[in-house]
């Protein structure tokens, strides 16, 4: 097992072999070696499993002509070397890398279909100039190509690697997403099913394919008829019966046997399911042989347990073990949450490309673990693609049987019914939920932006239904296999392990296809002769078990442990600017299904999670793929205690003067604070950088001019009285409702995450207002949209609910991820603001200071909420007419308002005016008592931990 790179039409270029080297030099630590010759190079890390000391490559063959970089195992590579010694070939080491390299010289391409194991391979002809790339039959090894443009106009640069990390490495291509890949991941929750990858540019050899770049030009092919002959195959039995079972498990056994070959320690997955179990016992069996040495007097296996989580399947591990104490050594993992946040960014990266589920990090963790006892590990994958471990293919069996003979058939469903209950079950529930109003309705392109569904919406994706073999043969070549056998690679070669798969050897999967269906299904079992095969070997709770499970994750109950964590990346500035997610549609359809009543599963928000992680570790530039990265520890979100720089200028498209509608102007400075968090005094924070910013404000002779010793008021977000009043809310913590989530659906979503048309803060409104209080301002609302009346239902149930905020992507933590209330009683708020700033302020500025003004301002307009200062409302809501205050990342919730000019009524040689009587009203709708430190569901709130931690890099 090694890792291969290279090139073919640059200039020789050692580095650039070393630098794809250095990338996956945990493909092959042992040893390492490039060739050059021209404009072709060849790169290579081994990792020592046969003859380590013959093994090395680059290899060459005597005469110079073949150099051979390759990555894999080829088992049948004893009776190959004898064939080719027979035709005259000499030998000079004992490894398979020199046979594979040998019958290539021999018999050129097709020397390829001869080999029975796992390969990645490139064979450099000099004499012929031609460089040819291959993958064996079932894509067990991988193979990544790119094209880049050479010095010449009409020249291409061919690149290859056994990952994707090396070609990039070599900095001639640009990470960029492939679009459509995404799309058909998301929406089909497919990928690995043909040549593209989720990289733009750059793709994969597919199973059984060769590619050949020479003088004549580029040319892709098939050197194998495989598929075609499966499909073809010649029953060698009419009927399914003892000789079947005898011969499979020679077959089984004899393909075990060739994969126990090895100078290295050999070690076997053990899932507890049938399919590892079977290799397990199978391998027991053969301890005593020669043929075992690599294994030792005891047998290593691994395994991922999941003590009191639903699909935990350590009973049957145990059972699969039980009597073999003596022979076996069974290793253990249990992995939980919060490994799988530890380790989350490394899986991420192991990977390259997003995964189905979070079900390979078990494998990955099982990886690790064996890493520490063993070199090579063997596993049961395949044997769900070839022998129809998977309901869809019982399915298309029970069909076709039916249609050919409709007594077999129903006695065959009979047998079957308790599977093809579970089946009817899951759907009919899943479109019962569909069918609710909650989020969640319409699949999964409702959670994305209409214009990438709009984009791809040509998409499909089918599989064969007419016959069982057909099923069988596209999930082995284009389903499920290819995706599970990068898995398995990825995660093994992570910690530098070989893995081998008996259940796709050659003669095996041949043997299968040459016998009646029957065989694979049939009386009421499905992989009937595998089960029949080890029935003496293992005990009935593993050859007669139903459930299917094998190395998965409980990934249901770890989101809703990691609720925080998943929100936070939901929340996000980065998630938010893509262009594939409806955040808001996101944040609702997960909120419904931690709740129980949304139409999607976990599956699909792992998908949406693993693409916005991908795309920070391998699309976003360093800088951004950093932005929302927060330093460990606790969950505080404040700054350092200095104050930040102050400023005396607009924030970026803003204005600091302002002249109002009914005469005179203002100059609003507006104030960078910390960011203010629950713990926070408001009065001591707001003080702490009010004092040095007022007293550094422009004096005569400055620019503008002077303000100093002119009328001004502080001008305060309602966001931070909010915040410090313990009335922002993580959105985990708010208990939505049934009632929230309906109501949400049919208010119309304002820019930028504000308002009501989302149940978090619909849920808040009504805890504010009441149920019945928003359900009359929602009728009247609609009534008065048929006669052309708007705003009805703001003015029904008040600017307490009006100032409800959810989380912008923009904001800076935690405003990003929690939904806010209006403050608590915010002209009381404002005058005890007022007295503090006039105790700590010296003159003039306490003399000229008016008041304070509590304001919700947005860049769609703004809404005094509550002041100590004199005169009428709107004349503060004019001054703030078009929001001066940031709303993103500058962090001026404060803002210092000084009179240019004399404004009617607000002259500082008068008393001023009075509140009007619906300011009056409006302060009196604002004077709830100060709650207490509770949720909106009335929960005691306690401290969260840091739902971001975990973003570092």
């Amino acid at each position: 097992m090694c890792g291969i790179a290279g090139y073919v039409g640059l200039e020789a270029d050692p580095d650039l072999l070393r630098r794809m080297n250095l990338a996956q030099r945990h493909r092959g630590p042992d040893a390492h070696g490039t060739f050059v010759d021209r404009t072709v190079g060849l790169a290579h890390q081994r990792l020592s499993v046969i003859d380590a000391e013959g093994g090395r490559q680059p290899m060459t063959t005597a005469d110079g002509r073949f150099t051979l970089v390759y990555n894999g195992e080829v088992y049948n590579y004893p009776d190959l070397r004898e064939e080719l010694v027979a035709l005259g070939r000499t030998f000079v080491t004992d490894s398979d890398t020199e046979v594979v390299l040998q019958a290539y010289a021999e018999w050129g391409p097709d020397a390829f279909d001869r080999f029975n194991g796992m390969f990645g391979l490139a064979v450099w002809d000099r004499d012929g100039q031609t460089l040819v790339l291959a993958r064996d039959h079932f894509g067990i090894k991988p193979l990544y190509l790119a094209r880049v443009p050479g010095a010449a106009p009409d020249d291409d640069v061919w690149l290859f690697a056994s990952e994707i990390r090396p070609l990039l490495a070599t900095g001639l291509i640009e990470a960029r997403p492939d679009e459509q890949t995404l799309y058909r991941y998301l929406r089909f929750r497919i990928h690995d099913d043909g040549r593209e990858t989720f990289f733009d540019g750059i793709e994969r050899l597919l199973p059984g394919e060769m590619m050949t770049i020479g003088p004549a030009g580029v040319e892709r092919r098939a050197f194998t008829s495989l598929r075609e002959d499966l499909l073809a195959a010649v029953l060698t039995r009419p009927h399914y019966d003892e000789s079947v079972v005898t011969d499979f498990r020679d077959v089984l056994t004899r393909a075990v046997r060739m994969r126990l070959r090895s100078d290295v320690p050999v070690g076997t997955s053990l899932s507890g399911g049938l399919d590892s179990s079977a290799v397990v016992a199978l391998i027991d069996e053969l301890l005593p042989e020669a043929a075992a040495q690599s294994v030792g007097p005891r047998q290593n296996t691994f395994s991922a347990v999941f003590s009191g989580y639903r699909n935990d399947e350590e009973r049957w591990v145990d059972d699969a073990l039980a009597g073999r104490e003596s022979r076996v050594d069974g290793h253990k993992v249990r992995p939980g949450s919060a490994d799988l946040v530890a380790d989350l960014t490394d899986f991420v990266r192991t990977q390259e490309e997003p995964v189905i589920s979070s079900g390979p990090y078990a494998q990955y963790c099982v990886m690790r673990e064996a890493s520490r006892h063993v070199t090579v590990m063997l596993d049961g994958q395949g044997a769900d693609e070839l022998l129809a471990g998977y309901v869809p293919q019982l399915v298309v069996h029970l069909r076709r049987l039916v249609e050919q003979d409709r007594r077999a058939g129903l006695r065959e469903a009979a047998a079957q019914r308790d599977v093809l209950a579970g089946l009817a079950k899951g759907r009919v529930r899943g479109r019962l939920l569909a069918a609710l109003p909650t989020r969640g309705r319409g699949g999964v392109t409702s959670l994305l932006r209409p214009a990438f569904v709009a984009a791809h919406r040509e998409q499909q994706y089918a599989v064969p239904t007419s016959t069982l073999r057909e099923r069988l043969v596209h999930d082995l070549f284009e389903g499920s296999l290819p995706a599970l056998l990068r898995y398995e690679d990825k995660n093994a070669m992570r910690f530098s392990l070989e893995g081998r798969v008996p259940f796709l050897d050659l003669d095996l999967v041949r043997f299968v296809f040459a016998q009646p269906d029957d065989a694979v299904i049939g009386g009421g079992w499905n992989k009937r002769m595998l089960r029949d095969a080890v029935s003496e070997l293992l005990p009935t709770s593993i050859t007669r078990r139903r459930n299917k499970i094998g190395f998965t994750t409980p990934q249901n109950e770890w989101f809703h442990e990691l609720r925080e964590q998943i929100y936070a990346v939901f929340l996000s500035e980065s998630f938010a600017r893509r262009p594939y997610f409806d955040r808001t549609e996101v944040l609702g359809a997960f909120e419904a299904w931690l709740s129980g009543t949304g139409g999607h599963d976990s599956m699909v928000f792992w998908r949406i999670l693993n693409v916005e992680l991908w795309l920070r570790e391998f699309i976003d530039a360093p800088a951004e793929a950093t932005a929302d990265a927060v330093p460990a520890g606790r969950p505080t979100t404040a700054d350092p205690a200095e104050p930040r720089t102050q400023r005396y200028q607009p924030n970026p498209g803003k204005q600091l003067d302002l002249v109002l509608p009914g005469g005179g102007s203002v100059r609003r400075y507006p104030v960078t604070t910390s960011r203010f968090t629950e713990d926070d005094d408001l009065h001591a924070t707001v003080l702490r950088h009010l004092e040095p910013f007022v007293a550094g404000l422009p004096r005569a002779g400055s620019e503008h001019g002077s303000v100093v010793g002119t009328p001004w008021y502080l001008f305060v977000s309602e966001k931070i009285v909010a915040t410090t009043q313990h009335r922002s809310h993580y959105l985990w913590d708010i208990d939505v409702k049934p009632s929230a989530r309906l109501l949400s659906r049919y208010v119309t979503r304002t820019p930028a995450g504000i308002g009501l048309g989302s149940p978090f803060t619909m849920q808040l409104a009504i805890d504010e207002a009441g149920l019945p209080r928003i359900l009359f301002a929602s009728a009247a609302a609609a009534a008065g949209r048929l006669v052309g009346r708007r705003g009805l239902f703001y003015d029904l149930v008040g600017s307490d609910v009006r100032a409800i905020d959810g989380p912008t992507e923009y904001s800076v933590p935690p405003a990003n991820m929690s939904a806010k209330l209006a403050p608590a009683d915010p002209v009381a708020a404002a005058t005890a603001l007022s007295r503090a700033v006039r105790d700590a302020l010296p003159e003039p500025f306490r003399s000229s200071f008016r008041g304070t003004v509590v304001i919700d301002a947005n860049d769609l307009g703004c809404n005094v909420l509550g002041t100590d200062a004199p005169g009428p409302w709107a004349r503060y809501e004019q001054m703030f007419a078009d929001n001066p205050l940031g709303q993103g990342t500058e962090q001026t919730p404060l803002a210092v308002v000084a009179v240019v000019d004399g404004l009617d009524g607000l002259d500082p040689s008068t008393e001023g005016g009075r509140p009007s009587a619906a300011d009056l009203e409006r302060a009196a709708r604002h004077g709830v008592a100060k709650r207490a430190r509770r949720t909106p569901s009335g929960g005691v709130r306690t401290r969260t931990p840091d739902p971001t931690a975990y973003l570092r890099r």
